[in-house]
């Protein structure tokens, strides 16, 4: 008896480096029955050429040319094409190893879910790291999925998601999926993922998380780089998003606590996408340090993820800040890129005010607050961000330019 279709869909712009070693990773899957579609969205490289390439090699594969409009334009676009009882997506610059998809279709297949999530590992230069979802391993129905609703997005603590926001790393039945990313507005160009990925899992009966993480996420040296976009473009992306998620949210039962997980999780990427930096004439609530508070004062920043470059960045910007060293356990990869990064032990040399932990993640913040105090930093000089509810609510009002708690009109 034939297994299931899989379509497995992969958008494809600006990365004929890598897109080779993707598609193979698929077609060396060992679960066989996989329909592969490649959507060429207009990339102005050699993708095309490949794309046709590899179609001429295995039947498997089905291209789609279409003019630039973008990743949720790509993907509607292949999953419109597809014919499969499953739904998975992999991006064109990533890989998977050998048993992804065999691994994610037993969970499924043993368990009768609608959905099964991985986790991943991400790829930096010659480094992994295996990331899992906060929430435990196992099949959720009934009342533990409705436990599982709610803690999708935020788990309890500050920008804390219990199931992470990647369509990649799932396998859905095409008709928990199929809706639910064509419903997805075009406009969304932040949290693409997110606002399918949620719906999606909503609308499913049983849901099964794994420990699996052969997907691998590739953190390429353009991508570590975070282009940065005016603090009124960032919050404009933001708004569609918030706008968006909350209108599909409001249809559900109010035990699930959606509208306040999307509150912490938005305020979350908000501050991400900030560097908790605002306006120069806007002044973010107490509980948020990156304002006056360290003005004209000696600021050393832990961490050069997404937060620590818009932070460094807009603080430069700003002309209002003095930056006397910027530190990452990862500072090898970051130099590479062009970045004054040091390890955390230079630390010790330098004289400063204050350390800015530029981190949300309650575990990350506490493993950078372990390291510094073990260097000899004074706990009273470490700030990270650690808002009350009340402050969390005024955050958001700001950020949205809405004075009604953060909720859009």
């Amino acid at each position: 008896m034939m297994e299931p279709l899989i379509s497995v869909i992969i958008p494809v712009y600006r990365i004929e480096r890598y897109l080779g070693i993707c598609i193979e990773s698929i077609l060396d899957q060992t679960y066989k029955n996989l329909e592969i579609i490649l959507v060429d969205d207009g990339s102005p490289d050699r993708c095309p050429e490949l794309c046709d390439l590899y179609a001429s090699k295995d039947s498997r594969i089905t291209v789609i040319h279409k003019p630039n409009g973008g990743l949720v334009s790509a993907r509607k676009a292949g999953i419109l094409a597809s014919h499969g009882d499953y739904i998975g997506v992999v991006d064109g610059d990533d890989w998977i190893g050998r048993g992804f998809y065999m691994s994610l279709f037993s969970a499924i297949s043993e368990s009768g879910a609608d959905a099964a999530i991985a986790g991943f590992t991400r790829d930096l230069f010659s480094k992994s790291q295996v990331i899992l979802n906060t929430v435990p391993s196992g099949t959720y129905e009934g009342e533990s999925l409705r436990a599982l609703y709610k803690q999708m997005l935020s788990c309890g603590r500050f920008h804390s998601y219990g199931i992470t926001t990647y369509l990649w790393n799932k396998l859905f039945r095409r008709e928990c999926i199929l809706q639910r990313q064509l419903d997805v507005d075009d406009a969304i160009s932040i949290g693409e993922d997110a606002a399918a990925v949620y719906p999606a899992l909503l609308g499913c009966g049983k849901i099964c998380v794994t420990d699996n993480c052969a997907y691998h996420y590739r953190q390429r040296e353009d991508s570590m780089l975070k282009l940065s976009k005016s603090f009124s473009d960032e919050t404009a992306s933001l708004r569609i998003l918030y706008a968006y998620l909350s209108d599909k949210f409001r249809d559900y039962p109010a035990e699930y606590r959606l509208i306040q997980q999307l509150d912490d999780w938005i305020l979350g990427t908000f501050i991400i996408r900030s560097g908790g930096v605002c306006q120069p004439d806007v002044k973010l609530p107490e509980g948020f340090p990156f304002t006056v508070s360290v003005r004209n004062k000696r600021i050393a920043v832990c961490g050069a993820g997404t937060f620590g470059q818009q932070l460094v960045r807009r603080m430069k910007q700003s002309g209002d800040y003095n930056i006397v060293g910027w530190f990452d356990d990862d500072y090898r990869e970051y130099r590479r890129c062009c970045m004054d990064v040091d390890p955390p032990a230079g630390i010790a040399s330098r004289k400063f005010d204050c350390v800015i932990i530029a981190k949300l993640d309650r575990a990350s913040v506490e493993a950078h607050r372990r390291e510094l105090l073990d260097l000899g930093v004074s706990g009273e000089k470490i700030i990270s961000i650690e808002p009350s509810e009340s402050a969390r609510r005024q955050a958001l009002g700001i950020y949205l330019n809405e004075t009604a708690g953060g909720r859009l009109s």
